[in-house]
């Protein structure tokens, strides 16, 4: 089955004011660029937004909460958003904060079909208020309810025309469990390649997670803090 779509464009058809959204990437690294981009040049707002981080004041989420097209946003980490601390701390902004492993287990708790997984983390917190707590061998766990997304944007190295995905480094982070995880998957990818030339062995994801791909471009990559030795 052929899935590669024209350009960032195409792949977001459908997408509507008040979804929830999945966005892959950690920090700055493997971020779908070209779909954040499109998102908000259609300025499609109230979405409530699932990623690691919020990206920086001028660069990946970072530019949908400058329009203010982000209603709540599902995180563990914003540190490096000043525009996210100021919305949150005015109440302009819902924030959920989740321990990171936790948020990674979700993604992959809807990505695998299950409703929900028991987790240590939070127990005894503000985290586990009102939610079940079951014991386990005499280890107390707190139950997690699974993301329901309806559209996850990923960012690979190559891909084809399939689906199947290949990612680099670090990159594959919080991509690979969101691939499956929302109704529907868009991946974008640096090089898209013809069904065939992906080598078996080196696929990390099977097309069946993903229902559309396009070849990304322009893409910037940054680094948070980019720390140097001093020359001697």
């Amino acid at each position: 089955m052929n899935k590669k779509v024209k350009n960032a464009s195409v792949a977001l058809e459908g997408v509507t004011h008040n979804m929830t959204l999945m966005l892959g990437g950690f920090g700055l690294c493997g971020i779908p660029e070209n779909a954040i981009s499109e998102l908000v040049n259609k300025e499609i707002g109230g979405l409530t937004c699932i990623s690691n981080n919020a990206g920086v004041d001028d660069f990946g989420l970072g530019l949908l909460l400058k329009k203010h097209q982000i209603k709540k946003m599902i995180a563990s980490y914003v540190g490096e958003n000043n525009e996210f601390e100021r919305q949150m701390l005015s109440g302009e902004l819902e924030v959920d904060l989740i321990p990171q492993g936790t948020l990674a287990e979700l993604c992959r708790a809807a990505q695998s079909g299950f409703p929900a997984i028991f987790t240590p983390a939070g127990y005894g917190t503000e985290i586990a208020e009102g939610k079940e707590v079951r014991e386990f061998d005499g280890k107390m766990y707190v139950l997690e309810h699974a993301f329901k997304a309806d559209f996850a944007f990923v960012k690979a190295w190559k891909g084809d025309s399939a689906g199947n995905l290949i990612f680099k480094g670090t990159a594959k982070n919080f991509n690979f469990n969101m691939c499956g995880a929302a109704n529907i998957t868009v991946a974008e990818v640096e090089e898209l390649v013809p069904l065939g030339e992906l080598h078996p062995n080196e696929i990390h994801v099977p097309g069946i997670f993903v229902q559309r791909i396009f070849q990304g471009t322009d893409y910037e990559k940054r680094i948070e803090q980019r720390t140097t030795r001093k020359k001697e």
